[in-house]
């Protein structure tokens, strides 16, 4: 079994904990039999022991908050925001959340240094007393009331922030269609991030909104959880001009793992087995071939997401099966280290160079 420390850029573990009640220290069994006959999203498919379980060292823990506005608002949701105070609140709980569960967790580590980062790489050299590293990724801006707040965020342990989810005070959203971009304080924002050295997060923002912050930001920048539009159609997708773009920054982006995003015209619902590792690859070689290389591409994969194990790949139950999309990069030929490094290694990398 491939024992390579596995990275996943995108869960949204604190919302699941908040939201839906679930306790993730529990073993995934006992959290799919507390929860049968409920549709609230979607069949469980990442706990702390999944994780364990899974090879997983690190993740990139969101703080997302639904904005009442939304199209989506409504659909499971218990909680939402109306208003900038709202989001604030809201989203402090759940980074609260992050560092009680590190405080509480013997084996968890919030990693916002070099220190921290080290530390959960250090343990993976061993089986034994393996930690599992949280770096905490904003998804969606609202919960910074104005942009100089930044700085508190930032002395709390954020490091990942994305402008938007649905639109926000910041910038235009992918899913409505919107066309404004970045706003007025969307772009001073940018401007208070890149004081301190954020890395901007481009998933879920308008292609125009990207493009402006691609040309106006100059740190990093990656794409947390997001496909090639080439292959699933739809602004949700990144294009072949924003794939360039963000490999030419020496950015990352991590492939999302819902069938909808994986093949075009697969429906939520829909049956499993019409999606497989095959479309997984599909977009990791179109990344690869766009990009020059294996380093712009890693797994962000947003399973905790809403869509359940039952809108996932026809190979994966949960998040402890992350190891076999590298059994399947191997399978397709790629080299050892190249896999490594989609599985975890370009994104370590790219902390390397970013965290203080």
């Amino acid at each position: 079994m491939n024992k390579t420390m596995l990275v996943d850029a995108h869960l949204d573990l604190a919302y699941n904990v908040l939201e839906y009640g679930r306790d993730l220290t529990q073993p995934l069994d006992t959290i799919r039999a507390a929860e049968k006959g409920q549709s609230r999203n979607g069949i469980a498919t990442v706990t702390l022991p999944e994780l364990q379980k899974g090879d997983v060292g690190l993740v990139f823990g969101t703080i997302f908050v639904m904005p009442t506005a939304s199209p989506l608002a409504g659909i499971g949701t218990k909680v939402g925001y109306k208003d900038a105070a709202e989001a604030y609140r809201q989203g402090m709980a759940q980074l609260d959340y992050y560092h009680r569960l590190a405080d509480e967790q013997p084996n968890v580590r919030l990693v916002t240094d070099q220190q921290s980062l080290d530390e959960v790489v250090v343990s993976f050299a061993t089986e034994e007393n393996r930690l599992l590293g949280i770096a905490p990724l904003m998804e969606g801006a609202d919960p910074i009331r104005q942009p100089e707040e930044a700085e508190l965020w930032y002395e709390r342990g954020l490091r990942l922030v994305g402008l938007a989810w649905d639109d926000t005070r910041y910038a235009s959203g992918a899913w409505r269609g919107s066309r404004h971009g970045l706003t007025r304080d969307g772009r001073r924002l940018l401007e208070v991030m890149a004081q301190f050295g954020f890395i901007l997060d481009l998933t879920h923002m308008s292609e125009k909104a990207s493009l402006e912050a691609l040309d106006s930001y100059p740190g990093v920048v990656v794409a947390t959880h997001s496909n090639a539009r080439a292959l699933v159609p739809g602004e949700r997708q990144l294009s072949d001009t924003q794939i360039r773009l963000i490999g030419e920054r020496h950015g990352v982006i991590g492939v999302v793992l819902s069938n909808s995003f994986l093949k075009a015209g697969h429906r939520h619902g829909e049956r499993k087995e019409l999606v497989t590792l095959d479309q997984v690859m599909a977009h990791i070689d179109h990344i690869c071939q766009l990009t020059g290389s294996a380093a712009h591409v890693g797994i962000g994969s947003d399973l905790d997401g809403g869509f359940g194990a039952a809108d996932i790949p026809a190979e994966l139950d949960s998040v402890a099966d992350l190891a076999k999309i590298g059994d399947k990069l191997r399978e397709r030929g790629y080299e050892q280290r190249d896999v490594e490094n989609i599985m975890g290694g370009n994104w370590l990398t790219l902390l390397r160079r970013t965290l203080p």
